[in-house]
């Protein structure tokens, strides 16, 4: 496999890591800003809007630059959105930061997994895309649970100091590693949207909203059901992240 595709892993690897690691953390933010945990659950949310803002717009509006410059904008604001979270002296503008984080969420993996499989040979695209997408799943395990340990002991905002600087490590890689591909032809935005009509896509994309929509319902105030619930020290939280994790792979 060639070593492009490890920059794109690591890239995913902070992406996914930044995505869920507020979930083992609203407790420790909510009471350092000075809110509650269901307030504080907006925090999630605002990651989430970003990445449905983002996905479509920047992908639209990203046609027509080169994948890897691509790759590298979306991560630089990746990097900037996460700084910006570990700098936020206020819930507001910790919301704001967390949109940002998430806006070149999707638009990243759509642009990378084509970049994935230009890399190979006929035959071995899929295998290629799934590489890149092994960061998101070593994220869960290891990422989330590190992060939300490190959150735990140092204050949140070290966590997304280091993955901003994940995000530098990534953009690092993917400028030092991934080879300057051809534009191909974009069908267009439009040519995307016209996707909804089709009944079966738009089944799977129901099913997704309302199978992810019941996970996250649950697993984004796991840290508070654990710890004020169940009864379970914040130190445990850490290793019920990392069987969330592990789970997630073999499901």
């Amino acid at each position: 496999m060639p070593l492009a595709l490890l920059a794109l892993a690591i890239s995913a690897f902070g992406i996914g890591t930044t995505e869920f690691v507020m979930m083992g953390l609203l407790p420790n933010v909510a009471d350092d800003l000075g809110t509650s945990v269901p307030t504080a659950g907006y925090l999630v949310s605002a990651y989430a809007i970003g990445v449905v803002i983002g996905a479509p717009l920047l992908t639209a509006l990203g046609s027509r630059v080169p994948r890897k410059r691509m790759l590298l904008l979306l991560m630089a604001v990746f990097t900037i959105g996460n700084l910006a979270s570990a700098l936020a002296h206020s819930f507001g503008l910790l919301v704001a930061g967390r949109v940002l984080a998430g806006l070149p969420h999707g638009a990243f993996f759509g642009v990378g997994a084509v970049v994935a499989a230009r890399l190979v040979s006929d035959g071995r695209q899929a295998r290629a895309v799934a590489t890149m997408f092994l960061g998101l799943t070593v994220a869960n395990i290891v990422g989330v649970p590190a992060a939300t340990l490190l959150g735990q002991h140092l204050g949140w905002r070290a966590t997304f100091l280091v993955v901003a600087g994940i995000g530098l490590v990534a953009m690092a890689a993917l400028a030092a590693l991934v080879p300057r591909l051809s534009l191909e032809h974009q069908g267009g935005l439009g040519h995307e949207l016209r996707a909804m009509g089709n009944r079966q896509v738009l089944l799977g994309l129901l099913t997704a909203v309302f199978g992810f929509g019941g996970v996250f319902a649950v697993y984004s105030y796991l840290s508070s059901m654990m710890t004020k619930v169940t009864g379970f020290s914040e130190t445990s939280v850490t290793l019920v992240l990392a069987l969330f994790g592990i789970c997630l792979l073999y499901t």
